[in-house]
């Protein structure tokens, strides 16, 4: 009886690990896709307000990829 307690133990804390890892990934993905979506946003009212054709949303992706993970690195350290 004990063994067997200790086994389901055991199991729904790998269980509980496995969701704690998703949700802690899945929120950095989220967090990424939002701040690369923003990036995004403000390059196409650059676009719309300067008439400059796409090179807003361009300059807007590639800002976006390094801030939002300097961003999650930031938060990531920070949570250390």
């Amino acid at each position: 009886m004990v063994s067997e307690k200790n086994k389901n133990n055991k199991k729904n804390a790998g269980l509980r690990q496995a969701v704690q890892a998703f949700s802690i990934l899945g929120g950095i993905g989220f967090y990424l896709v939002a701040v690369i979506g923003i990036c995004i946003f403000l390059g196409n009212k650059a676009d719309e307000c300067f008439n400059i054709g796409p090179y807003g949303k361009i300059i807007g992706i590639l800002l976006g990829f390094p801030i939002g993970i300097y961003s999650i690195y930031k938060k990531i350290r920070g949570n250390m």
